[in-house]
């Protein structure tokens, strides 16, 4: 079952005026909990918590920290114009699960059998099995119960019927587009706003329609095309980096930008040593998408992994198998203070990454869109 297109631009677009959002800071999981995502909202922005690597009791103590850091309630809720919605953005997998892989797992540890065995590490020890989790349905009760004023989504959108019931619960709708025939079909099942992630972007590509990467091109060629394409709020996402950049985004139609790279040097993220020393360093200046950490296609800064490897591998298990794998090659690395098989997830410009609060870092931008 599929949603009817919903034809409330205006009231969408009311969010971000209404509310005076104009940056969103971008979910990363692994590096950041609930202390950026209210220092950023505390700053003048819209701060995310990734819920994709937690699970539903962690989540839960996620979103109760949240609150406290703002001490929270209705009645400031009601003042500041968000009714009963906690001021957050809750991002959430939604891809389906693969089949379980026990040969190709098996041959892609024996060909990482010599990294194993030069690290001290038992091949035999090495486990399998997914790395992260899609939305479910305790996730669906726990947004209902938290109500947070955004639920986004990752790789296109859940099934028809909970989108439903978190929009009837006065929830936001978010997902991230690729191409502009993602925009598209996002529009049609009722998103609230789309995401346009350029090619720039680090992490994981928010890719479903396609796996073909020749798709896939910037931010700021991206953005116009979807904001022709769709009547909804587009949120430009890649390459957001600076005021000037914000700026550009505006130009181009963007109702706000989302910005992940720039807050992973924050003072508030919980970005292990070896990737902000990396993003610091003359290394971030090379990035490449790779599917060695995860199974699927995500940009993050070269090390040895990328290089001996990769970066795209088509023996690596598929998304989200491959992480069992190298889990402890990264875990002896990072041991000795080595990067070489860490994701060091980045977008392609981190030339503007400093070690600040987070609330600077907001500030710094948001100076575009004035």
């Amino acid at each position: 079952m599929s949603l009817k297109p919903i034809n409330n631009c205006t009231m969408n677009a009311s969010f971000f005026e209404k509310q005076g959002i104009r940056l969103i800071q971008a979910p990363m999981a692994g590096s950041q909990n609930h202390r950026l995502a209210a220092a950023v909202f505390q700053a003048g922005g819209l701060g995310s918590i990734p819920a994709a690597m937690l699970t539903t009791e962690q989540l839960q103590n996620e979103l109760s920290s949240f609150q406290d850091a703002l001490a929270w309630d209705i009645d400031s809720a009601l003042a500041k114009g968000w009714g009963q919605r906690l001021p957050v953005n809750v991002n959430f997998f939604c891809h389906s699960p693969p089949q379980a892989q026990l040969e190709t797992e098996k041959a892609w540890r024996e060909q990482l059998t010599p990294a194993y065995l030069a690290h001290g590490i038992d091949p035999q020890s090495v486990g399998s099995g997914p790395g992260r989790a899609p939305f479910s349905e305790e996730s669906l009760k726990l947004m209902g119960q938290f109500k947070p004023a955004v639920v986004s989504f990752h790789f296109g959108l859940p099934q028809a019927e909970w989108v439903r019931q978190l929009q009837d619960g006065g929830i936001q709708i978010w997902s991230s587009a690729t191409t502009v025939q993602e925009a598209q079909w996002l529009e049609q099942q009722g998103a609230n706003a789309i995401i346009a992630q350029g090619l720039e972007a680090g992490g994981h590509r928010g890719m479903f329609l396609t796996e073909d990467l020749n798709t896939q091109v910037g931010c700021m060629a991206l953005l116009p095309q979807i904001v022709k394409a769709v009547r909804c709020p587009v949120i430009a996402a890649g390459g957001i980096y600076s005021a000037a950049a914000v700026s550009a985004a505006k130009a181009l139609g963007a109702s706000a930008v989302q910005v992940g790279t720039a807050f992973l040097t924050s003072h508030e993220a919980t970005t292990s040593a070896v990737h902000r020393q990396a993003l610091l360093s003359e290394l971030a200046r090379h990035t490449a998408l790779t599917n060695l950490f995860s199974g699927r296609p995500a940009r993050g800064i070269v090390n040895k992994f990328m290089r001996e490897f990769g970066p795209l591998n088509s023996a690596a298990p598929a998304f989200p198998l491959a992480t069992a794998a190298v889990a402890p090659l990264r875990t002896a690395a990072e041991a000795q203070g080595l990067s070489d098989y860490s994701p060091l997830w980045s977008g392609q410009n981190a030339s503007d990454c400093e070690a600040l609060p987070a609330a600077q870092i907001t500030h710094k931008l948001l100076q575009g869109w004035e």
